[in-house]
């Protein structure tokens, strides 16, 4: 498990930050933080702060889709570090549930490492690109669900 203090930790949050800085700006503006990452789960969270509110005083669903997007995400990146290979990684499709208003600030959870390793361990066997459907719940601050995401991730390893 990656506590707070790992050298693992430390270089996927400054791999998250670069990502969002230089890649997809989007996720940079939104700033998530790994709170826990291991084998089997990814937790991060996303503050309710103005860039992240819609009218209604709520997350704004695109703050919602990139929470997702990078709690499932989290896992290849932490895998490619782990067995010190390349990876090639992007979302197919995606499809989302919102039961209730974000209002608060949203933890991101998906909880299944194990699999996404098994792709990419596949991958690595093959050298062929493989899909994966990832779910993921996103909590706000009182620990109910306020929204469950369906997304395709699509994985190759690049020799």
């Amino acid at each position: 498990m990656a506590d707070e203090n790992s050298p693992l930790l430390k270089k996927l949050r400054w791999k998250l930050f670069l990502l969002g800085t230089f890649k997809i700006p989007m996720l940079g503006r939104r700033r998530p933080g790994i709170e826990v990452i291991n084998d089997e789960k990814v937790q991060l969270k996303i503050k309710l702060k103005k860039r992240s509110k819609n009218h209604l005083n709520s997350m704004y669903f695109a703050a919602l889709a990139a929470g997702a997007d990078c709690a499932a995400g989290l896992h290849a990146f932490y895998y490619a570090e782990k067995y010190n290979r390349k990876i090639s990684f992007a979302f197919k499709s995606m499809q989302g549930q919102f039961l209730k208003r974000a209002e608060t600030d949203t933890t991101f959870t998906f909880n299944g490492g194990k699999a996404i390793e098994a792709v990419i361990l596949k991958s690595m066997e093959t050298g062929e690109r493989f899909n994966h459907i990832c779910d993921v719940e996103a909590y706000n601050t009182e620990g109910e669900i306020v929204a469950t995401f369906k997304m395709e991730a699509s994985v190759k390893v690049i020799p």
